[in-house]
């Protein structure tokens, strides 16, 4: 999809609405769906402006999605739109997990609870390789280009699964050397 066939939300509270569809799929994480939803489903992204929002939005403080969430609402509508975006993405999940910490508290001790958060830590696990996997066509267009961002991303992986270096030493090293080498490849 190009960046000129994407359409838009109609108004704040369909950002809402959309915010709160993704939110309440999103089990383990809700950056999986909000690829599917904003790219494929609704059409709002091209894959390559959601690329650049989830870049931004890494480097923020703040969980990834909930800064992609206020930057596009942002976009979309100005500060309500932002404000759509993040009550829609937090207001239900937020009632659903207090409901369910009061439950978990009831019943953590029991072996089929503790079983069932190992299951749903493999889930979300899947769910990002899944994203990885479907974001890696944007990359094409990356002026880095295809093989630059494997490396970057293979050095990332083994830094942090097998040398098990800690993320803020990762992100310096591996970081560092990818904006060096992005900021010579801009200026070729």
């Amino acid at each position: 999809m190009s960046e000129s066939s994407v359409a838009a939300p109609r108004s704040p509270a369909e950002l809402f609405l959309a915010f709160n569809r993704l939110a309440l799929q999103g089990f383990g994480g809700v950056l999986a769906v909000a690829q599917v939803e904003l790219v494929e489903r609704r059409r709002w992204l091209s894959r390559e402006q959601f690329l650049e929002l989830l870049a931004v939005g890494q480097v923020l403080p703040g969980p990834n999605i909930v800064n992609v969430c206020l930057m596009f609402g942002d976009r979309c509508f100005g500060w309500r739109g932002a404000l759509a975006a993040l009550a829609g993405l937090t207001l239900v999940p937020l009632a659903i997990v207090m409901a369910l910490t009061l439950v978990y508290e009831r019943f953590a001790a029991w072996p089929a609870v503790a079983g069932a958060l190992r299951g749903m830590g493999c889930v979300a696990a899947g769910l990002v390789v899944a994203t990885a996997v479907k974001l890696a066509g944007g990359l094409k267009a990356n002026r880095l280009g295809p093989l630059s961002c494997a490396a970057v991303a293979a050095a990332t992986f083994a830094a942090l699964a097998w040398l098990r270096l800690p993320l803020v030493a990762v992100i310096a090293g591996v970081g560092a050397a990818a904006v060096a080498l992005a900021a010579w490849r801009l200026t070729r």
